[in-house]
């Protein structure tokens, strides 16, 4: 005898989106997606809506890991208080967007100054120090846009980084931006004392 199951398991379809229709999700429902597709960088913008973001190609990849690197060799060496980040981790802005920098790092006193719900799986709290590496899919545009909603959140430095024209932007607070052309090396200022990143080493095959 034959069973046939009363049930039928549910399939996964592929499912694609013209590029003018946008999908707004609630932060709940974004830490669900982002629990169940960890293999895509997933962004939610103030408004709610969803951006997706595809892996990053090879070149994109290589600079980025060597920009976390040295930020990471900055605090282990300098033992600076903090914490630093790199391009996976998500945090929830003041204003309600969850954004992922490719480096970030957040000063001690306002980590701790946040209580464990807060802390949550993407915090509640705006980096002090973001960088953002162009890669060939990203638009000048929104990438600026995103600095700047970083400012206006809390971050008090910020670098844009363009390895396609070899310019930095650089954000800081009450301040106009600043672009540098072809710079060998940038300063962590006041903000990440003692860090220089030689651009060298980004630019670099």
């Amino acid at each position: 005898m034959v069973q046939v199951p009363t049930q039928l398991e549910p399939s996964t379809l592929s499912l694609e989106l013209p590029r003018h229709l946008n999908l707004y999700v609630t932060p709940e429902q974004f830490t669900a997606l982002a629990a169940s597709n960890r293999d895509l960088q997933l962004e939610r913008t103030a408004q709610g809506e969803l951006i997706v973001n595809p892996p990053t190609g090879w070149e994109t990849g290589k600079r980025n890991s060597r920009i976390s690197g040295e930020l990471y060799l900055w605090w282990r060496n300098a033992g600076e208080p903090g914490d630093v980040f790199e391009s996976s981790t998500g945090f929830t802005l003041p204003n309600g967007a969850i954004r992922s920098p490719d480096a970030s790092w957040v000063s001690q006193a306002r980590w701790d100054a946040l209580s464990e719900a807060q802390k949550g799986r993407f915090a509640n709290i705006c980096p002090d120090f973001v960088v953002e590496l162009r890669s060939h899919s990203d638009t000048v545009k929104s990438l600026q846009e995103k600095m700047q909603e970083y400012m206006d959140n809390g971050a008090k430095l910020g670098w844009l980084i363009d390895p396609q024209t070899r310019t930095v932007a650089v954000y800081r607070v009450g301040l106009e931006v600043e672009i540098l052309s072809n710079p060998v090396e940038l300063s962590g200022e006041n903000v990440l004392p003692g860090f220089v990143l030689n651009l060298q080493r980004v630019w670099g095959n």
